[in-house]
């Protein structure tokens, strides 16, 4: 099959979606959809525990990755007709549709709550599942190879071994379905907004795929009249990370999740095993069955019934002073001394699983973008976003905050001293 007729013979089977209307594919990529690795997605919400503060956002796993495919063909046929057509193959770009509808079948429920578990990650999880039966079979019988596919969305997985021209091949894919204007971000930014009911996720992707231009080893560059289209995704990356992504509200309830499970782990009440292959019900019924009575997973009860931890004092993240937060297991030491610090010298004794410290993870805002006619990287482009802007992004974002049951809220506010050690560290941030 040669390119051409893999990107447009036989799309006769129609999914309605809500942002992008009728999404056409083909039998053998339909069956893809209806098997029980991918409809375990439907009950994986995108935005976890965002409905609780954005009560329209109760989209799934599922549509998203049906969206990236309807996406990723699109980007693959407007780079054909530019030219990419003469080092792409027909079972190659069926693989890259597989892998764009396939990529998220090893994520985990409640968004990004199991991040920083010691665990596989997703990437790794949807290949293992993509070269196994019966996802293997059906992706040799929609006419893709398995193993490309696989490689597509887990680069480091070594799937894949094919000839130079294969792996040139495999490289141009890795580089479409991840970087600036990805098919992924151009589905999630477009319909978190949607669901959300906020304007800042929207994007012109029309516009966006006629700037852009094939390249064999960049994937994707675009001309100085594609920029906007480039600032426009960072800015609204930007926002949606301020006001839905890492709303307090999404925090709090993502970072109380996490505490429960790093607990069940460090404390041998669940095993890494028991987390995968879970979805959102799966998830919150595993903690109320293995152990009612154990304090952390009290608080996943409390994010179900929209029960949230308060934040009690908050500060910008800096590397040098609080990059040791960023460990897990360190944290929940210094969660430990931060409780002693609050309950000394006062008539109360807070107990430790009362007390959450959430750091943001690092989060990107490059482009990795060639602009064709100014003849240099974006970076140091003509955009307004060259130079420091992008740092300024991060800093704005990065807010560690102090999370404490509303139990104890009132009380730790009333101590003279509580912005003192909240927000100086004093003696808990000295532990180490």
């Amino acid at each position: 099959m040669n390119v051409w007729d893999a990107l447009r013979d036989g799309y006769t089977e129609p999914v309605r979606d809500v942002l992008w209307g009728h999404i056409y594919m083909t039998g053998g990529l339909a069956d893809l959809i209806r098997t029980g690795a991918f409809t375990r997605l439907n009950r994986i919400l995108q935005l976890g525990p965002a409905y609780g503060i954005y009560p329209g956002a109760t989209h799934t796993r599922a549509s998203h990755s049906i969206g990236v495919y309807h996406l990723a063909r699109r980007l693959l046929l407007g780079l054909a007709e530019r030219g990419a057509d003469a080092w792409l193959s027909g079972e190659g770009v069926l693989s890259f549709l597989c892998a764009a509808l396939l990529h998220d079948l090893g994520h985990f429920p409640y968004t990004h709550s199991l991040k920083d578990l010691p665990l596989r990650t997703h990437e790794s999880l949807a290949a293992g599942l993509m070269v196994t039966p019966p996802l293997k079979e059906l992706i040799g019988a929609a006419g893709g190879n398995p193993y490309l596919a696989a490689a597509i969305v887990d680069p480091r997985s070594g799937l894949y071994e094919g000839n130079e021209a294969g792996m040139a091949e495999l490289g141009f894919y890795r580089r479409l379905l991840s970087g600036c204007l990805d098919p992924d971000k151009l589905d999630y930014l477009n319909r978190d907004a949607r669901y959300c009911g906020v304007p800042y996720g929207a994007q012109d992707v029309d516009f966006v795929f006629s700037r852009l231009y094939p390249h064999p080893e960049r994937g994707m560059d675009i001309d100085s009249k594609g920029i906007p289209g480039v600032e426009s995704v960072l800015f609204a990356k930007y926002l949606m990370y301020r006001s839905v992504y890492w709303h307090v509200g999404v925090r709090s309830s993502t970072a109380m999740i996490k505490k429960a499970l790093l607990g069940g782990l460090r404390d041998g009440i669940l095993s890494r095993d028991q987390l995968y292959n879970l979805d959102d019900q799966g998830l919150m019924g595993l903690m109320a069955g293995l152990a009612p009575g154990y304090p952390l997973f009290k608080m996943a009860a409390l994010v179900r019934d929209g029960r949230l931890y308060s934040v009690v004092g908050e500060f910008p993240f800096d590397e040098r002073r609080h990059g040791v937060l960023a460990d897990a297991a360190l944290r929940y030491r210094y969660e430990q001394a931060l409780a002693v610090e609050l309950s000394a010298g006062r008539a109360m004794s807070i107990p430790p699983e009362s007390i959450i410290i959430d750091v943001p993870e690092p989060v990107s805002f490059e482009t990795g973008l060639y602009v064709t006619d100014e003849d240099r990287d974006f970076a140091e482009s003509s955009s307004v976003f060259a130079g420091g802007m992008v740092k300024n992004f991060v800093k704005a974002l990065r807010i560690v905050r102090i999370l404490a049951d509303p139990l104890f809220e009132n009380k730790i506010k009333s101590r003279k001293d509580a912005a003192a050690i909240l927000h100086e560290g004093q003696n808990w941030l000295n532990i180490i």
